[in-house]
């Protein structure tokens, strides 16, 4: 068989790119093959014996050497392939994305979000034509990861020193204090209450699930009452103290911090962090005056309005939501009480400390993109 008339003699710099690009493991298959053969052909081998060992055909060994002789590792890319020609002019398609980028009101439009189908109905209606499909509205979305059939609720924070409140809070979890590091006998406490906790027996015992068939729970329940479920959990050591009130308040959340202080480490501690939101058990200077006055060592650290979800306790309170009291069925108060605290029990034993990742440069740069919407937002705190 006469030799190939496509010699190929590569440079170092070139042959390290090819190689690169045949070891890489993110490449898809088929340019590693090409790298393969154009290095293969480089190293002297025929068309023939780099079929056999890459499993190709001849002729595609033909191709790409071919190719890379006459455009380099370019070549080695697919070329463009002729299809159907566009039916829709660019124009209509940024025309669609732009409207599902807006509110529905702002066409006029009697709807909160726009859907694919509605879409398709108004670019029809403003006398386009030919008129896209919804399906093809579908697509012409999903390039831009667009769907304007999603919502998510948020609140605006007002407090104006938000930055500064939030800030603390993300220190502690991050083991400081104004600066400095806590000490080893130093801890940080997230509290909270869950209230109204409903003890629901349901008519019927569930079922368990089987193959192909998921666990059933009855709709239809009795109410026995409800119940206050309050919480304190040591961020660092993944630990949590609780107990049952028949409501929340004042005396509820005393109880709660009675309990807390009365155990070590936490008794003989240089100094416990309370961190807490501003509900009305823990709200103001008055209930931080309170809790130090009755345990020096203690200092509450309140969060700022709208900002629980910066409160660790509420991750734990959506573990307990999640794992024990949904789905629910408890004969009464007694028996969910008793079961919340035997949860707890069992959390304790294998927990360990959330992987909290939101910092002060995270928040800084959530308000700087909430301030950018609204110039009345909480300004971000300065490096």
């Amino acid at each position: 068989m006469p030799p190939s008339p496509y010699v190929i003699c590569l440079g170092d710099a070139q042959r390290a790119e090819l190689e690169s690009l045949s070891r890489r493991a993110t490449a898809p298959f088929r340019l590693v093959v090409r790298a393969r053969v154009v290095l293969l052909a480089a190293d002297g081998f025929a068309n023939c014996r780099i079929a056999q060992r890459l499993g190709i055909g001849e002729d595609t060994v033909r191709k790409w050497r071919r190719r890379y002789c006459e455009q380099g590792v370019d070549g080695l890319a697919d070329a463009p392939r002729p299809g159907r020609p566009r039916v829709f002019p660019a124009r209509v398609v940024a025309g669609v994305k732009a409207l599902a980028y807006e509110m529905p009101s702002a066409s006029g439009a009697p709807l909160t979000r726009w859907t694919c189908p509605e879409l398709a109905r108004h670019t029809a209606a403003s006398g386009i034509t030919p008129a896209p499909s919804a399906s093809t509205v579908r697509r012409w979305l999903a390039d831009d990861a667009l769907k304007p059939w999603q919502h998510r609720s948020w609140i605006f924070p007002r407090d104006p020193q938000f930055a500064v409140k939030a800030g603390r809070v993300l220190d502690l979890y991050q083991r400081e204090w104004e600066g400095q590091p806590l000490d080893q006998d130093e801890y940080v406490l997230s509290a909270d209450e869950k209230p109204g906790v409903q003890a629901r027996m349901r008519l019927h015992l569930p079922l368990p699930p089987g193959p192909g068939r998921a666990m059933r729970t009855e709709s239809e329940y009795h109410r026995h009452g409800t119940l206050a479920y309050l919480a304190a959990y040591d961020v660092h050591h993944a630990r949590v103290i609780g107990r049952c009130e028949p409501s929340t308040g004042i005396k509820p959340f005393t109880a709660l911090v009675d309990q807390v202080m009365s155990v070590e480490p936490y008794a003989s501690a240089r100094r416990v962090f309370w961190v807490v939101d501003n509900g009305a058990s823990h709200r103001n200077w008055a209930a931080a005056d309170r809790l130090h006055s009755a345990y020096p060592n203690a200092q509450m650290v309140h969060l700022p309005v709208h900002a629980s979800w910066l409160n660790q306790v509420e991750v734990y309170f959506s573990v307990l939501q999640r794992k024990l009291l949904t789905p629910d069925d408890f004969e009464g108060l007694d028996e969910l009480a008793a079961q919340i605290l035997a949860f707890e029990k069992h959390y304790n034993a294998a927990a360990r400390p959330f992987d909290w990742r939101f910092t002060r440069t995270d928040l800084n740069q959530l308000l700087t993109r909430i301030r950018n919407h609204d110039r009345h937002a909480p300004r971000p705190q300065a490096a």
